[in-house]
């Protein structure tokens, strides 16, 4: 029988700072106090289309045989964000491989083709090749990423692929991206995200008469159009992960903070919205792939620790060897 894995031991719970407060400023603070970055070893790998390539980022285990465990990064990330490199440090620490995967014209490799919230089949590309080099492999999706590793896994729903990770973990993902786009679209998350991301965004976009303000009229002007969608509206319902949780067939961890201001707490998935094998973790606090925790200025290894012990967890159920 298929262990279900929402009934496996309690993870640890989140505490963040007590004068940490807010979604907005634990979001922020995060990139603070981040570690310096491991010492990546870079290959350059061809996308699913074979027109541009893609940087992965190693971190490599003594032992050939270890587990691996790629990280799908956020909307313009890259293996410098705060969250993979604490991942990465954590995965060395417990004598893993890790790879921080990242898509399309992101990590200083430019791309004629860009990537979005649905690009499921990057996705399983990304997997297939790295399951070619590795037998045991745990995926965690970050935000952006998060919601294309999550609508992947639902999409394959019981098909036994290689490229089908062990377990994974979806973190701070906006799996309602119609809810999370209105969010980003006004007040306070406009004001402190939206120049943000739009100064990278269009960075890498040819020059364009009309006028971008929001990331909705990004999406409207480049996303949609440049990957087959009618519009923005058209983008958010084809590529949220939202209604694939129910058919996802392999363990999952998914995190969201119920103060993330990405995705306002009515919107997160309960548990009617997610099939048997996911199991919903969602702190009160810790903003947006924040998730600062402890006494004093705080630390960032709860969300890579909490992940990892998952991962442990679901081997030990699966009979294999503890990390």
């Amino acid at each position: 029988m298929t262990p279900n894995h929402n009934k496996l031991p309690d993870l640890p719970p989140f505490c963040s700072p007590r004068w940490l407060v807010g979604g907005h400023l634990q979001s922020i603070y995060a990139k603070m106090r981040q570690s310096p970055p491991p010492a990546y070893r870079r290959e350059l790998l061809p996308d699913s289309y074979g027109e541009d390539l893609a940087a992965y980022d190693f971190v490599d285990a003594a032992n050939p045989d270890a587990p691996l465990v790629i990280l799908f990064h956020g909307l313009e990330g890259s293996s410098r964000s705060h969250y993979a490199v604490e991942l990465m440090h954590a995965v060395q620490a417990c004598g893993w491989h890790g790879v921080v995967a990242h898509f399309r014209s992101c990590g200083g490799v430019p791309a004629k083709r860009k990537y979005h919230s649905g690009d499921t089949r990057e996705i399983a590309h990304m997997l297939g090749l790295l399951a070619a080099r590795y037998r045991e492999i745990y995926a965690v999706g970050v935000s952006l990423g998060g919601n294309a590793l999550a609508k992947y896994l639902g999409e394959q729903g019981r098909l036994n692929a290689p490229a089908v990770p062990r377990a994974a973990a979806v973190l701070s993902a906006p799996v309602n991206l119609a809810a999370s786009g209105a969010a980003l679209e006004s007040g306070l998350p406009r004001l402190i995200y939206t120049r943000y991301f739009l100064s990278s965004l269009l960075a890498k976009m040819p020059p364009s008469d009309r006028k971008i303000r929001t990331l909705g009229d990004f999406d409207n002007a480049y996303t949609a159009p440049m990957h087959g969608f009618a519009d923005k509206d058209d983008y958010y319902r084809q590529a949220a992960a939202l209604p694939y949780l129910c058919n996802i067939a392999v363990p999952t961890l998914i995190v969201n903070a119920k103060n993330d201001p990405f995705l306002p707490a009515r919107f997160l998935p309960a548990e009617h919205d997610v099939s048997p094998q996911v199991r919903l973790l969602q702190p009160e606090h810790g903003g947006h792939a924040g998730f600062v925790s402890g006494g004093s200025l705080g630390h960032l290894r709860w969300l890579p620790e909490t992940v990892l012990r998952f991962f442990d967890q679901v081997r030990r159920a699966n009979g294999k060897e503890a990390v």
